[in-house]
């Protein structure tokens, strides 16, 4: 089988990444399978996760494939002072794909080139999360109907925060209207604002946060103002809390928007926010699975005729 790495969303077409989402649909509607059956997952987490470490192993699992790996790089030979190529050259002996988190940005392109099995990224530093953002997609299909010409507002870290920095780069195809929302000491990075003059996205920035700045949204996509990122710790203070989604901001929504949020959250949205219908970033979380699923068979050339024609669903 072909068989390719999942490194970056900047170079997926549109016609891929609605391949994609249509793979995800399928495991939606049949998430237990044997399709991945004799195959080896390897998990390499060198920075703390939860949800997409476990729903990478649950994706594995239910696609009756085995995982092996580490959530803790403290009870690795990395500690002895093994190289990173010289631990993916060794875990390649073992697995099938190699799923990577990593806290250099740029580490999961070079584990890549030096890798002879598919490389998936699950972060790389304040640089990419490419899987995250297919579920980000695929969580805005579901919700929208489609990708197109949506308003879609990003609010909190937007400097260190690698997950809008993905969907930047996806939904260059879709003719999106996006809003920053931050504070001055987390604004989107020019390199991304650049890249959004270059693609002809639309843009504005904002610096308040009320119902009626996030009146016209589609999307609201919320940003955990991240602790680990910064270096000077009254910097952190100074901005952690500067903009809570509260339910009362929720009055003049549209009837369709959508919250997003890529997890975990601190204190950025509220509690009372959870039973509103707008909510969605629990959702959006289970469909982590669907999307991850279709990155595994992605990468090991199971192509979505192959998931059709599937016989070994459980």
């Amino acid at each position: 089988m072909d068989k390719h790495n999942f490194v970056t969303i900047a170079n997926l077409t549109k016609d891929k990444i609605m391949y994609m989402i249509q793979m995800a649909q399928e495991f939606e509607a049949h998430p237990n399978r044997e399709i991945l059956k004799g195959k080896v997952v390897a998990t390499l987490f060198f920075e703390p996760s939860t949800r997409t470490r476990l729903s990478f192993e649950t994706a594995a699992n239910r696609l009756g494939a085995r995982v092996i790996g580490f959530a803790d790089p403290k009870i690795t030979s990395g500690t002895k002072g093994e190289t990173l190529k010289d631990t993916i050259l060794m875990v390649s002996n073992y697995a099938d794909v190699i799923v990577m988190r990593h806290y250099i940005e740029g580490a999961a392109q070079y584990a890549s080139e030096v890798s002879p099995v598919p490389i998936v990224n699950a972060g790389d530093g304040a640089h990419q999360h490419p899987s995250q953002c297919m579920l980000d997609l695929y969580s805005i299909y579901k919700t929208q109907g489609t990708l197109d010409n949506l308003n879609i507002y990003l609010v909190g870290d937007l400097k260190y925060g690698r997950t809008v920095h993905s969907l930047i780069m996806a939904m260059r195809h879709f003719n999106p209207t996006f809003h920053f929302v931050s504070p001055k000491e987390l604004a989107m990075p020019q390199e991304y604002k650049l890249y959004c003059r270059e693609q002809g996205i639309r843009f504005e920035e904002h610096s308040e946060f009320t119902s009626k700045t996030i009146a016209d949204a589609d999307i609201i996509y919320m940003t955990r103002v991240q602790k680990e990122r910064f270096s000077d710790l009254m910097e952190y203070e100074r901005v952690k809390n500067v903009y809570i989604l509260k339910a009362d901001m929720l009055a003049n929504a549209k009837e369709n928007m959508k919250i997003l949020h890529p997890l975990p959250r601190v204190n950025e949205i509220a509690y009372d926010v959870d039973d509103n219908p707008h909510a969605y970033y629990i959702q959006q979380a289970g469909n982590g699975l669907y999307a991850r699923e279709a990155i595994f068979c992605d990468v090991l050339g199971i192509s979505i005729d192959d998931v059709r024609n599937d016989k070994t669903i459980i």
